[in-house]
């Protein structure tokens, strides 16, 4: 096998390894506070994490500064003129909003069906104030999340399995390198460096993948 052929496998090794890692550290969104002058307006789920399947609501609350330094008070009726669609993708639905018995807090119920990124848009005005804003949430998560004890069969164990498969085939490559077993060399040493690199960031990028799903689960 040419050793050009083996960093072509590398690079795309190391780069989906690299992507799927910082995938899985990625911070959730949790609630997400926006100020329209003078409002300040916090949306996000009513259980978290949010799970696919499982009935949660959108929950809203909708707030000005009071008299007091660093006091907030909760704005009534904040809906009246305000339409409040969720998003999924290229697919909206127009929610109905409920009052929270506390003033400014409100909440929508919903059953996510699928896992992924979700988003709430705000748009007409409150007391005259025009708001228009789209407000991403806490993604919705599968079932994994909470599973216990977690079943075997579960992508998070599939995931880890691959990984580990593809750590083994880099080791393999390594080995051959290090033996001329099989490998076209290039005279100049190059290519050769940069193999050896670019398989031990490939390496280090899997593992560090894998890592991220053991603590995730």
């Amino acid at each position: 096998m040419p050793i050009e052929i083996i960093a072509m496998k590398v690079a795309t090794l190391s780069f989906v390894a690299l992507l799927f890692s910082v995938g899985l550290v990625s911070q959730a969104f949790a609630h997400t506070t926006v100020e329209v002058e003078p409002y300040e307006i916090e949306v996000g789920w009513g259980v978290e994490p949010p799970v696919v399947g499982f009935r949660n609501d959108f929950v809203f609350d909708i707030s000005e500064p009071g008299e007091t330094a660093g006091l907030k008070v909760g704005i009534k009726n904040a809906f009246k003129n305000l339409e409040v669609t969720a998003k999924f993708g290229g697919v909206t639905k127009i929610l109905d909003i409920g009052s929270d018995p506390r003033p400014g807090h409100y909440f929508s119920h919903v059953i996510p069906t699928k896992t992924g990124s979700y988003s709430i848009q705000l748009k007409g005005e409150i007391n005259g104030v025009v708001v228009d804003v789209n407000i991403p949430v806490e993604n919705v998560e599968s079932t994994a999340v909470l599973d216990f004890p977690p079943t075997s069969g579960s992508s998070s164990d599939q995931d880890v399995v691959a990984l580990k498969s593809a750590v083994s085939s880099l080791q393999q490559d390594v080995s051959s390198i290090k033996s001329g077993s099989g490998i076209e060399v290039s005279s100049e040493g190059t290519a050769y460096d940069f193999a050896i690199l670019g398989l031990s960031i490939a390496a280090a990028a899997i593992i560090l993948a894998v890592i991220a799903l053991i603590k995730r689960k």
